[in-house]
């Protein structure tokens, strides 16, 4: 048998690679015009609690990019209290497969790459389905994810104001701080969620709560906006989704599966179905179906993450880790 190895990248590796924000964007793109063309296979997320008392849970995530050549499996720790210890709230290894053989193929760290593609889906969302000239961005919620959001929607539609909030004064002042000399522009901290989302030409919700608590108020929301609910624990009352014109999902696959996410209590109330979604985002990503039609739509957003995503990112950073010969080989066969 054929000696057989195993690429690997770490986070070190990783940060060498320095990826651009419009790598980030296309790699991610590449992987939803792939879905919306019916070219790839994405399994519904499935859910592993160890102990309800370590307030997390693991996801795992399954899917295939024909175009790519690669099949992949991403498990995703998300635990809430890590940042007690010191660590990101969600750290993940992303496993890269051969389609046709089962060979592993490579081993990369991703809890970079689970920021990265979900900021880039937000963005690539507002991107076809927001405002023309969005002026406003608010955002809830200071985790990785988040800062992946404020980054690339500000690249591609460089916000007049940007405002930020999380539960936590210490989490969302630092996030602001990052975000101001990172993105060199002044970010609003505001001190509850109203200060922050009311008005927004984009409104983005990636909180931690430990429960379903409806806080996000319908009234919020102006006609023409555009809304992207994503948190674990639903944040939003039953009638918030009354009155917008178009739902959008990543996957329907993925409304089918679990018990979490920001829209599950309108599926179990009846209040949405799957002929309530317009599309997924991968036939708007094609041009299978149009986005935005015009300026007083308000749309809502409901992303739960694709695995695809995480594959075809991942395929992005193997290709630039081989191109600088920065990846490690790991023999697992050699007879």
């Amino acid at each position: 048998m054929a000696k057989m190895e195993i690429e690997y990248l770490g986070k070190p590796e990783i940060d060498k690679l320095a990826l651009t924000n419009d790598e980030i964007l296309s790699a991610v793109e590449q992987g939803l015009i792939a879905a919306g063309q019916g070219k790839t296979v994405i399994e519904p997320r499935m859910h592993l609690t160890s102990d309800p008392a370590f307030n997390g849970h693991f996801n795992v995530l399954r899917g295939y990019v024909e175009p790519l050549g690669y099949a992949g499996v991403k498990v995703v720790g998300d635990f809430v209290d890590n940042y007690k210890r010191g660590l990101p709230s969600e750290l993940a290894l992303l496993n890269l497969f051969c389609p046709r053989t089962g060979a592993p193929l490579a081993v990369i760290d991703a809890a970079g790459i689970t920021d990265m593609r979900t900021g880039a889906l937000t963005a690539l969302g507002a991107k076809w389905l927001g405002p023309k000239n969005p002026k406003i961005l608010g955002h809830l919620g200071a985790r990785g994810t988040s800062y992946w959001n404020v980054r690339l929607l500000d690249h591609l539609f460089d916000f007049d104001e940007i405002r930020v909030h999380s539960r936590r004064p210490e989490s969302r002042n630092a996030f602001g701080e990052k975000l101001s000399q990172d993105l060199g522009k002044k970010v609003i901290v505001t001190e509850d969620w109203e200060s922050c989302l009311s008005g927004a030409d984009i409104m983005i919700e990636a909180t931690r709560l430990n429960e379903p608590t409806p806080m996000f108020d319908r009234s919020w929301v102006k006609k023409g906006s555009f809304v992207v609910p994503y948190g674990t624990m639903s944040a939003l009352p039953l009638n918030f989704v009354d009155g917008f014109d178009k739902f959008v999902m990543d996957d329907l696959g993925q409304m089918r599966a679990g018990h979490l996410g920001a829209l599950r209590p309108h599926i179990d109330a009846g209040k949405i179905t799957e002929e309530s979604f317009y599309a997924e985002i991968g036939e708007i990503a094609c041009g299978a179906k149009p986005g935005r039609e015009s300026d007083d739509e308000t749309i809502l957003f409901w992303h739960r993450g694709m695995s695809t995503g995480d594959i075809a990112l991942g395929a992005k950073i193997l290709d630039k880790a081989r191109d600088m010969g920065i990846t490690q080989n790991l023999l697992y066969r050699d007879e």
